[in-house]
């Protein structure tokens, strides 16, 4: 029997007045999952989040939470489903009137465990995130990093399904973010837990997700493999997010692409295993003449190689460039002739 998703939203459709927050989204994730949700301010992220743990009801569509349909449940019969959910936020969220083992234990009172188990199940929390010598320390005393991590602790708490983490890493430093979101790698491979990210910083989803879905005006624009994506954004949005992570010409190169010239310049998208195929030594056999990398290379997420090349082909001959583009578009995600350059860049 196939597992059923740990979320589905099926065509959930959820406006304020006129405007559509979120645009019959529909998407799955299944158990296991690291899954990054980006998009700008104002893309439906926030809403989304609302509809996944009961707090806001689409107007039209399902919202199905291991397997259960949440939207039409109740206040009291959605608190079941709440506690499967641990949410992470990007402002801590602690109570700076109580202890970090308070903290963490707060969902574990609500729950009614009692005194002792809650204590036993509180320092094993806190072991795993790296806190177990700060059990009875304020929150105020705690840096940034360990203040999410206690957050982190703290949404483990009643051993969730699933994982919300709200722009979790928005708020540190980079160093920080590093050692959050490795311990966040770290809850998905040991305890199972599903991570749903939700970031406007696609490097924070390259660093960490399986898998991206992008959000604009409430609809989802694109998703895939990360490094699928990345290599080959399509749309819009994806392209202006990831702006500053794929390579391109630098302008004095970029000045001298012209439409005659001694060697025509190609930009090549490659993903997967193809990524490391000898792409120069492909490209000699077909023109008879030695290729150039001007620009770009390899990049990695997660094991899956991807990446962005210019290249020279060493020839300005159409056939040979026609030749060139044929042979390779089966075997990258992108290929495109930019124009001609002089022989010696």
């Amino acid at each position: 029997m196939t597992e059923h998703p740990v979320v589905l939203l099926d065509h959930v459709t959820r406006r304020f007045t006129d405007m559509p927050a979120l645009d019959d989204i529909t998407l799955s994730i299944a158990k296991g999952e690291i899954v990054g949700l980006i998009g700008r301010s104002g893309a439906g992220k926030s809403t989304l989040i609302r509809c996944l743990n009961g707090l806001d009801k689409p107007q039209e569509g399902r919202v199905v939470i291991d397997g259960l349909d949440i939207t039409p449940l109740s206040e009291q019969a959605l608190q079941p489903v709440r506690r499967r959910i641990g949410m992470i936020f990007q402002h801590f969220n602690l109570l700076s009137a109580k202890t970090v083992a308070d903290n963490v234990a707060l969902p574990l009172k609500i729950a009614g465990m009692g005194a002792a188990a809650r204590r036993k199940r509180v320092m094993e929390l806190l072991d795993l995130v790296g806190l177990a010598d700060k059990a009875d320390t304020w929150p105020a005393r705690l840096s940034g990093g360990q203040k999410q991590r206690v957050g982190i602790a703290r949404a483990l708490a009643s051993d969730p399904l699933l994982l919300l983490s709200d722009e979790a890493t928005s708020a540190l430093d980079p160093e920080t973010t590093q050692g959050v979101l490795d311990l966040l790698a770290r809850v998905n491979r040991d305890l199972g837990v599903t991570v749903l990210m939700i970031t406007h910083e696609i490097e924070v989803v390259r660093q960490i997700a399986n898998r991206v879905i992008v959000l604009d005006r409430g609809r989802i624009v694109e998703e895939g493999p990360v490094a699928r994506v990345m290599a080959s954004p399509q749309a819009d949005t994806t392209k202006s997010l990831l702006r500053g992570l794929s390579p391109i010409l630098p302008r004095d190169l970029a000045d001298r692409v012209a439409p005659q010239g001694d060697q025509a310049l190609i930009r090549i998208d490659v993903y997967g295993p193809d990524a490391r195929r000898p792409l120069l030594d492909d490209i000699a056999r077909i023109t008879g003449r030695p290729a150039r990398l001007v620009h770009g290379g390899l990049n990695d997420v997660q094991g899956e190689p991807y990446g962005r090349m210019f290249i020279a082909l060493g020839t300005n001959d159409p056939d040979s460039v026609r030749r060139v583009v044929a042979a390779l578009s089966p075997k990258t995600t992108a290929i495109e002739v930019l124009g001609h350059v002089p022989g010696d860049v």
